[in-house]
Order: structure tokens, then C-alpha cells, then sequence
């Protein structure tokens, strides 16, 4: 199938939670492509001094007051990159939405939404399946049923012809400034100081699962941005399955630390995520032109570069 896509010129896109680890790769995407940049997130941050930035509530906001600004700003896109947890689940995935496309929809000519969900909607699956765009979602845990909640209701207002809008389900990504609350992020954490001779002990999930460097995921986000009135629903990822200790490893040599830097320990693992991720890119490639291009070594070594550009080594204590 090949991409459908609007004529080429300036765009001006919103980046609603531009602040967040993959928002702030996206403001970045998106001006070096040439587009104007309107960066919108709760809390000023100094990532985001090249673009214009607005302090928004999106999710407290009411519909009026969110058309006012999207209206004033005349943007030809937006992006919803932002991300709850917690106390905020329902707020940030849910509410947002609806006030979202509640305001878009009382635009003359309303721009395009690209809502970024993910894979975990689509909950846990046999292993060896690849999770297309056709398979049932049954998500079991309160994350991803939220994001489930949030990604049916923009698929039908595209589905009502509300909307021109594309939600795509992306798996976890790796790369450069990763969340440090993320299991990978706060590894790289760890790692920076730790002594090899001491090493650490680590709890590793038996587990395969799909991860995508976060350049290749903003590059499909681009993407989707320019192709619009095609299919609503489009799945991101490496398209493999990859064992978690596996990818551990992979971030130890990285950091140029000898493999036995991290023990496993035995234990079960309370993980969010399944047992096995494997996304199939079909529609991804064909829709979008769009294929992974980074491989995990080049995601690990992006991430220890930038985790150690970015975080200090901590005190060592006394001893």
C-alpha cells in the first residue's frame, strides 16, 4: 500500500506533553524537519527553549478553553504525547482525551491528531503471536486499559467522521535520555556507578519483548503526521520478540563493563508488562513507509551516553 500524503510544505504542530521523554524527541523531529513547534506541557522545561512554549492543563482545561487555544495557534497538526500514572491514570489517558477531541471537533477545519497509545493495549497473547492491528485488545492491568479507553475513543471519531486523526499503539522504546523510572533508564542509572568488581544483583524477568528505539518511534510519529485520511490505527515496534536478559546484556556491553557486572537473582518479577511482545510492522511499512533503523546495540550505547551525560555519578559513601 503506498502512503498517502498531503503536499509537501510547513507545518505547524502542537506537542501536547512535548516535556515527557519521548515529547521532548518529538519537538526535536518535528523542527528539523522544518515544522513550526508549539511545545505544550504543565511545567517549563530547558529541553524545550527552541520552541514556542505553552504552560497548559490540556486535561483541566475545558473544551471551549482548549478550541480557544488551538484555534489562536493555528495549528495544522497536533501530537498527544502525554502519559499518566497512578492517581492520574483516568485524568491524563482518559479526560484529556475526551476535552481533546471535544475541542478539535469545534474547530472549522480541525488538524490532524496523531494520539500515541500502546502495544500493551492489546494485553497479553500466546507466545509467538505477533500483535497486529486485527487482534482483540484485552489489556488485564489499569494502565493500558485507560490507554485502551482513550485510543477507542479517538478511533471513533474518526470512524463518525469527526476526526482526521491516526493512533499508534508503540512498544517500549530504548535510546537516547530514556525515563528514568523506566526498568532499562534506571538500569543505566545504576550501572554508572557501580563498581565491576562489586557488580550488581538483578531480579530479570523471564520474559520477550519488543523494544523500538525512541528515534525510530518519533520518525513513525512524522510520518503519520504527513499522511493523513488513511488508516486510523497503525502498530509501531522492532517487529522481534527479545528476552529481557538478553537486552540486559546488550546495555552492559554498552557500558563497556564485563558481562558478569550484573548477577541475576532469583525471584518472580511484578512486571506491567506480558511475557511476550512481538509486533507485526506490516501495516507500518506499507502505510507509512516507515521501518526500524536503529539496532539495539546503537539504542544501548545512545542510552549509556546520554545517561551518563546527564546524570551525575552519585557520592560515594565512606567506608
Amino acid at each position: 500500500m503506498a502512503p498517502s500524503r498531503p503536499s509537501p510544505g510547513p507545518a505547524r504542530v502542537a506537542v501536547l506533553g512535548a516535556t515527557g521523554c519521548v515529547g521532548r524527541h518529538l519537538c526535536a523531529a518535528f523542527a528539523a524537519e522544518g515544522s513550526e513547534v508549539v511545545a505544550i506541557a504543565r511545567r517549563y522545561v530547558p529541553q524545550v527553549a527552541a520552541h514556542r512554549f505553552l504552560p497548559l492543563d490540556v486535561a483541566g482545561s475545558t473544551v471551549g478553553e482548549l478550541a480557544r487555544v488551538l484555534a489562536r495557534e493555528r495549528v495544522d497538526v497536533v501530537v498527544n504525547a502525554t502519559l499518566g500514572w497512578g492517581e492520574e491514570l483516568h485524568y491524563t489517558n482518559v479526560q484529556l482525551v475526551e476535552r481533546l477531541i471535544g475541542a478539535l471537533a469545534r474547530l472549522p477545519s480541525p488538524p490532524r491528531l496523531v494520539h500515541l497509545g500502546t502495544i500493551h493495549e492489546y494485553g497479553p497473547v500466546p507466545s509467538g503471536t505477533s500483535l497486529s492491528e486485527d487482534t482483540e485488545p484485552a489489556p488485564e492491568n489499569p494502565y493500558p486499559k485507560a490507554k485502551l479507553i482513550a485510543s477507542r475513543k479517538v478511533l471513533d471519531a474518526v470512524r463518525d467522521g469527526a476526526l482526521d486523526a491516526v493512533v499508534l499503539r508503540v512498544a517500549n522504546t530504548l535510546g537516547p535520555h530514556p525515563a528514568l523510572e523506566s526498568f532499562f533508564g534506571s538500569l543505566a542509572v545504576r550501572l554508572r556507578g557501580t563498581d565491576p568488581a562489586t557488580g550488581i544483583e538483578l531480579t530479570i524477568a523471564d520474559a520477550r519483548r519488543d523494544y523500538v528505539d525512541v528515534r525510530d518511534a518519533v520518525d513513525a510519529v512524522v510520518k503519520a503526521a504527513r499522511t493523513t485520511r488513511a488508516d486510523p490505527l497503525v502498530n509501531i515496534g522492532s517487529g522481534r520478540a527479545r528476552g529481557v536478559r538478553e537486552l540486559v546484556d546488550e546495555l552492559v556491553a554498552a557500558a563497556g563493563l564485563p558481562p558478569e557486572t550484573v548477577r541475576e537473582r532469583r525471584g518472580e518479577v511484578h512486571s506491567r508488562g506480558a511475557d511476550w511482545i512481538q509486533v507485526d510492522i506490516a501495516r507500518a511499512r506499507g502505510l507509512l513507509g516507515w521501518h526500524p533503523r536503529y539496532t539495539v546495540g546503537e539504542s544501548m550505547r545512545a542510552m549509556w551516553e546520554t545517561v551518563c551525560a546527564d546524570q551525575p555519578l552519585p557520592a560515594r559513601q565512606p567506608g
